[in-house]
């Protein structure tokens, strides 16, 4: 080929931007060819082969260039054809849309022609309707008598017929207005209305489905069979679904619930014992008659057992919610509740019997008490309770208060010990509330508990109070009482019965120190009677006190006899005060006597004139003390509990000879009663009357720098309740045991 002809078919480019990179590429390019070729021939025998070189680069070049070509003539090759596939795209394109625009006026031309026929096609659907109704004609002119005897059907309680009847008038209402293209008829009218009566009827006999399983039970499975029917059917009639298989369920429920809980069958104030009871007869037997009569009646998938268990306990549940949001209960009422919901509801007597299936199993549904209800019923059983047993124990404490009064001494008991029922009443008050609240729950047990022990221990308060009172009248004159320290007694005795029977309020289960209020309470109570005992005790002994020690004291027994035969005349019922309360109350008796003696001894009436006076009245304190012993011995006093005996401890301080040994004595004396003081022992050293300012610091000194007393003894106060050197005489009863 000629090169210019080549030429001429390589395609020009046309200008454009200049390579920015190309003229660098160049650059390097010949930069490594130089590189080469100053390698290749540096040596000069390389330079004969130079030839060689030459012919290889030039056909090298050749051959790059030939690809290049060849490259380059199929690039454009493809193109070409790409360009002749375009052209011809291009034509079918243009050839299509001119058959479009052909079509587009086609249809434009047929559009017209179709208005031209839309009246006959009018007059085409009319003919048709007319024809079928002209063949639905009879059938349709029998729809009013066919929907007459329909609704008698109903009225009847014919529900299987009445509801063939409605079926077969329904689907002959589908047929016409399919047949008439989805037009209504007038003659149809009367169909809503005997369907919502259909559906009524079949309502209110599920609704009795109790009774009618009795009585009818046909009727019963009639409307169920009718319910079931219509939750198959298929309507193409744009009508909204009958649902009665949901309304026989809920007819289910609500006939249930109106038989047991309706709002005139809820109890009124006291009469929730007997509804409650009611229903526990009444409740099982309605579930016994839904397994054996009602769920024959009805398909499986009504669950008929579950269903009826599940109702009677809402709608039980929803009653007892709305009795608790009424008028307070009483606690009777409260109490019934509380049992019977906790415990017969669940019990083997009702929902728990053995004889029901597992479909009637309530013990996972909602509880029927809420634990706010329970928290409302114990609070107001507990309140109610609370405000009973006040008045009890109020009118208790006033029927024993008005006995105090009498002409004639307290009631015995065949033992001849003081006795009245007033701690019997008490305790079996408290105690029937505490065991009775065991049958409901702890919870209520622990309240109940807390409230007895509380009044219990407000009852002891009162009873305290009112000795206090009876004592004071008593002592003034207000109210002389004939036989005023036996019914003190006869309280010891009362506070004795308390202590000795308070364990019975304590259940099972509650912490042990529960009680301790209570008797702290009674042992106050003990130290107070004992008290209001000694004082009328003291008041007769006092003026025989008053005259000693004196040189009569010292010459003559009579002094002390006196108050021996005082003390044993006022002494001579304790023996019907129990024990331990008539140990407590000798042994207290015995204390106030010698501690009197004690105090008669520290007011300095007497200071012996000698050796002779001295041995004269240690010979007496040896002779009272042992007169005292046989005494209370003879009353039933315990040995151990005599306090006497410190009288023979202050004989040896007064009988010792050499004053100089004075010390050894106080220390022992200290050694015996730790509570003796420096002015208990200075008002002894001068009734000595022989002991010098030396000898009298010795013997005081050696109350610190003696021996520590024993553990025993510092238990054993005497001195600290006798005042010296001038004491009052009613400063000196004691509180608490001598021993």
């Amino acid at each position: 080929m000629d090169p210019t002809a080549k030429d001429e078919m390589q395609p020009s480019l046309p200008p454009g931007p200049e390579w920015p990179e190309q003229e660098r590429a160049e650059q390097l390019a010949r930069g490594a060819a130089l590189k080469w070729a100053s390698g290749i021939f540096y040596r000069p025998e390389q330079l004969a082969r130079l030839g060689q070189y030459r012919s290889r680069e030039v056909q090298r070049t050749r051959s790059l260039e030939a690809r290049i070509k060849s490259v380059v003539q199929s690039y454009l090759e493809g193109v070409k054809t790409g360009v002749w596939q375009l052209a011809q795209a291009l034509e079918a394109v243009q050839g299509a849309r001119e058959a479009l625009g052909q079509a587009r006026g086609l249809l434009r031309g047929m559009a017209k022609a179709v208005q031209t026929l839309e009246p006959l096609r009018e007059q085409a659907v009319q003919h048709k309707q007319l024809q079928a109704l002209s063949q639905l004609l009879p059938r349709l002119r029998a729809v009013p008598a066919a929907v007459v005897h329909a609704q008698t059907l109903v009225d009847a309680h014919r529900l299987l017929e009445a509801y063939v009847s409605l079926r077969e008038l329904e689907q002959l209402q589908e047929e016409t207005w399919a047949s008439l293209g989805g037009l209504e008829l007038p003659v149809f009218e009367g169909l809503g209305p005997l369907a919502e009566a259909l559906g009524q009827a079949v309502e209110a006999a599920v609704g009795a489905a109790g009774q009618l399983a009795r009585e009818d039970p046909a009727l019963l499975v009639a409307a169920v069979r009718v319910a079931e029917v219509e939750a198959g059917r298929t309507t193409s009639l744009e009508q909204a679904p009958r649902d009665w298989r949901q309304r026989c369920l809920r007819a289910l429920e609500e006939g249930l619930e109106r038989v047991h809980f309706g709002t005139p069958l809820l109890p009124g104030p006291g009469a929730l014992a007997g509804w409650l009871e009611a229903l526990r007869v009444a409740l099982p037997a309605e579930l016994a008659t839904a397994e054996a009569l009602i769920a024959p009646c009805c398909p499986p998938h009504y669950k008929v057992v579950r269903l009826w268990a599940h109702t009677l306990h809402g709608g039980l549940r929803r009653c007892l919610q709305q009795f608790l949001e009424g008028p307070e209960l009483g606690a009777s009422d409260a109490f019934t509740l509380l049992h019977w919901a906790l415990h017969v509801y669940l019990g083997p007597e009702m929902m728990g019997s053995l004889e029901l299936g597992p479909e009637a199993d309530v013990s996972q549904l909602e509880p029927l008490l809420t634990l706010e209800n329970i928290e409302q019923l114990e609070a107001t059983f507990v309140s109610k309770v609370r405000a009973s047993v006040v008045q009890w124990l109020q009118k208790a404490l006033e029927g024993e208060v008005s006995e105090w009064g009498r002409e004639r001494e307290p009631d015995t008991d065949p033992s001849g010990f003081y006795h009245s029922p007033m701690p019997a009443i008490v305790l079996q008050i408290l105690e029937e509330n505490i065991r009775v609240t065991s049958l409901v729950s702890e919870s209520l047990q622990r309240r109940v508990h807390g409230m007895a022990l509380s009044e219990l221990g407000a009852f002891l308060r009162s009873f305290n109070d009112a000795l206090i009172r009876f004592s004071r009248d008593h002592l003034r004159g207000e109210a002389v009482v004939p036989h005023y320290v036996s019914y003190l007694l006869a309280a010891l005795n009362h506070q004795s019965a308390l202590s000795s029977s308070v364990s019975v309020l304590q259940p099972e289960g509650v912490v042990s120190g529960a009680l301790a209020p209570v008797e702290a309470a009674l042992d106050e109570l003990q130290r107070r009677i004992c008290r209001l005992v000694l004082e009328a005790l003291l008041l007769e002994l006092q003026p025989l006190f008053a005259t000693l020690p004196s040189r009569r004291w010292l010459s003559s027994p009579e002094l002390l006899n006196n108050v021996c035969e005082r003390t044993a005349r006022f002494c001579r019922n304790f023996w019907r005060v129990r024990n331990p309360a008539f140990q407590v109350l000798l042994a207290e008796t015995e204390r106030a006597v010698v501690l009197q003696y004690l105090c008669a001894l520290m007011q300095g009436r007497l200071v012996c004139r000698g050796a002779d006076e001295r041995n004269q009245a240690a010979e007496r304190m040896q002779q009272d003390a042992t007169q005292l012993r046989d005494l209370f011995l003879d009353l039933g006093l315990e040995e151990s509990a005599h306090c006497a005996p410190v009288l023979l401890t202050l004989r040896k301080l007064l009988n010792l000879h050499d004053p100089t040994m004075l010390g050894l004595e106080v220390a022992s004396l200290r050694q015996q009663f730790p509570d003796v003081s420096e002015e208990h022992v200075s008002a002894l050293l001068d009734l000595r009357g022989d002991v010098s300012r030396e000898q009298r610091q010795a013997a005081l000194s050696s109350l610190q720098d003696g021996p520590q007393p024993s553990p025993r003894a510092s238990r054993r106060a005497l001195f600290s309740l006798v005042p010296a050197p001038t004491p009052s005489p009613s400063s000196c009863l004691f509180s608490g045991s001598c021993a």
